[in-house]
């Protein structure tokens, strides 16, 4: 499969960014490090006339610390240097870990923070070549009128698979967007939309620049346990993230998310309410593993069954419990 033909657009800075953004509107998409736009564009899934490369945007690059002892981290940061991050891995455990599963070491090194926030939602009827697709009559998602996942139904439930976001949305991170009406700070947790072709709340014109971690989640212990069919360049088919504020065994704060699992990336607020004021053990997690189960709605959108990954993530919401209550 090969490229469409398209222009290459190449600002070196954020202004030129965002104008350029503004004059071609929906007929431009941008590239970050490219592992999941370009494999798209050879399916035949997105055929845009314009290409924006980031590459050369040196403002959207980097970590550095926030004046409130927060960490800010340009969206263009790639997930490698996050994994790295000895600040990281001291300070906010839970996505170090989470970046160390994504794809493979080669991939990492080219895949960014910001394209993993933003990636576009998976389906096993969508993420085909097009002769595929147009053999099944094209889906609800891209071309048709269809869901094959969920036939007669008016939503997509193709599921979204970063591995970052649910450790962001459990270390309470917001996001920076900067478009042609200026910028704007955002939640995490109100950044996505539970709709497979909906999925961001990002308009035409609109970029993520920085993810924000605010100090509050500073050296809170965690964990991400994720369910994929290699070892590893496959995308999660069910994630877990923990993060807990431990004071004396006991748990002051605490959040879970889970991903892939839904259209978009989940915390479990039960769980995080239940946790406060208890020492974690084995029969706290069952019933923790059970509520992040009860919110994983999976549908056959991948080669394994959707009894099986909201197994797992029962699975791995006790067993990342357990772990980030001992770490």
């Amino acid at each position: 499969m090969s490229l469409p033909a398209f222009q290459l657009l190449r600002p070196t800075n954020l202004d030129e960014a965002v104008g350029l953004l503004a004059k071609h509107g929906e007929q431009v998409k941008v590239v970050a490090g490219g592992t999941d736009l370009l494999p798209s564009m050879k399916q035949k899934l997105f055929t845009p006339p314009y290409v924006l490369d980031l590459r050369g945007v040196g403002e959207v690059r980097g970590m550095q610390e926030t004046a409130d002892g927060g960490l800010s981290i340009g969206a263009m940061t790639t997930l490698a240097a996050i994994e790295r991050s000895p600040i990281v891995r001291r300070d906010y455990r839970v996505l170090s870990e989470a970046a160390r599963t994504v794809a493979s070491p080669v991939l990492r090194n080219m895949g960014t923070i910001g394209g993993n926030i933003c990636l576009d939602t998976r389906c096993l009827w969508y993420n085909q070549s097009l002769p595929w697709r147009k053999s099944c009559g094209f889906c609800l998602k891209k071309d048709g009128d269809l869901c094959h996942v969920a036939p007669g139904g008016k939503t997509c439930w193709a599921a979204f698979s970063g591995d970052t976001p649910p450790a962001l949305l459990c270390l309470g991170a917001e996001i920076e967007i900067v478009g042609a009406n200026g910028v704007r700070k955002v939640p995490l947790a109100e950044f996505y939309v539970n709709d497979g072709i909906v999925r961001l709340r990002l308009a035409a014109g609109e970029l993520v620049t920085r993810v924000i971690l605010p100090a509050a989640a500073k050296g809170w212990r965690g964990s991400y346990q994720k369910l994929r069919v290699r070892g590893s360049i496959d995308y999660p088919l069910a994630g877990v993230a923990v993060a807990l504020k431990m004071h004396n065994g006991s748990v002051e704060d605490a959040r879970m998310a889970i991903t892939a699992v839904n259209p978009a990336p989940h915390l479990v607020k039960e769980a995080g309410e239940v946790l406060v004021g208890k020492r974690p053990d084995q029969e706290l997690a069952e019933s923790i593993g059970e509520m992040a189960a009860r919110t994983a709605k999976p549908l056959t959108t991948s080669a394994l069954t959707p009894e099986y990954r909201r197994e797992m993530v029962r699975v791995f919401a006790k067993r990342a419990l357990l772990e980030a209550a001992s770490n």
